[in-house]
């Protein structure tokens, strides 16, 4: 997640404003993603104008969970007993993931030699 962007944090004609790291400090209902807010230019005639955009960096778990979460909370009609327990079950989820992707990275590593996993991007103030 943070190499990807790092990557698109690194382009010339990209700022980043500001970063929110769900990962490294995850809601308490176990949210976890890198939100990123660049400018981005945008070409009209009158010439480049930057405007914020917001970027979510994920992993196939992290966004399969977010999905599941969003649903739960507002798509759903489930007793409040249901909520509360599938809630919980998702935090307990959350948790299971994060070990399980810091595991495979480090196997990744292993196998690939690659570097280790950069920081979140800086903001350019």
């Amino acid at each position: 997640v943070y190499s990807v962007s790092n990557y698109l944090s690194s382009q010339s004609d990209i700022q980043v404003l500001r970063v929110k790291d769900y990962i490294k400090n995850p809601k308490q209902n176990g949210y976890r993603s890198l939100h990123v807010i660049h400018a981005v230019p945008v070409f009209l005639s009158s010439g480049a104008h930057y405007t914020p955009v917001e970027v979510q960096f994920r992993t196939i778990a992290m966004d399969y969970w977010a999905s599941l979460e969003h649903a739960l909370r507002y798509k759903t009609d489930l007793p409040d007993n249901k909520l509360a327990e599938h809630s919980q079950t998702l935090l307990d989820c959350a948790r299971s993931l994060q070990n399980i992707e810091v595991q495979m990275q480090n196997i990744h590593r292993d196998i690939n030699g690659a570097p280790q996993v950069g920081e979140a991007p800086k903001t350019s103030d």
